[in-house]
């Protein structure tokens, strides 16, 4: 992949899933009341509940989200300059560079603007915390790398010579 490529990729996928994360947000606090259900998505599978996270991912450290941005602003940077310095790296890797940065600051926006974090989806067939778009960006840039570099090839063994047995 071409650098110009690589980086419209990255650009492409960054601006498009944080517009949309904040887009689905504002919808979901302006017409589904906190605490509220709206329409399920996929019957008895995915549904929509308006929640808000004090937090980090999936509820945890309640209180401390706000605090924790400038680690947002890092994972973005870091996201960013890797896929800038290696352009020749797979489409995917591209892709999850820049859905690992639009999650990260997706989620910074609503603890800087708001101090906390609307989410909206939530799983019906199993317990789980509700989540956003910027959350399920962060889970899929995971799996997508873990995926990515597990596949990555690696350096050949050194062969060893085979030294033929003595005679003697």
């Amino acid at each position: 992949m071409g650098v110009s490529q690589a980086r419209t990729l990255w650009l492409g996928t960054f601006l498009f899933t944080i517009v949309l994360d904040q887009v689905i947000k504002a919808l979901t606090r302006v017409y589904i009341p906190l605490g509220g259900h709206g329409p399920d998505l996929i019957p008895r599978i995915l549904g929509i509940r308006h929640a808000e996270n004090y937090g980090v991912a999936f509820g945890q450290l309640q209180g401390w989200g706000v605090y924790l941005a400038p680690i947002a602003i890092v994972i973005a940077y870091l996201a960013f300059r890797h896929s800038w310095k290696h352009p020749q790296e797979s489409v995917w890797s591209h892709v999850a560079m820049g859905l690992l940065a639009s999650g990260a600051i997706g989620n910074m926006i609503d603890r800087l603007a708001r101090g906390k974090v609307t989410d909206m989806f939530e799983f019906q067939f199993v317990s789980f915390p509700v989540f956003n778009i910027a959350d399920a960006c962060i889970s899929v840039a995971a799996a997508i790398l873990l995926f990515v570099w597990g596949r990555a090839e690696k350096p050949a063994e050194p062969e060893v010579a085979q030294v033929p047995p003595s005679t003697g």
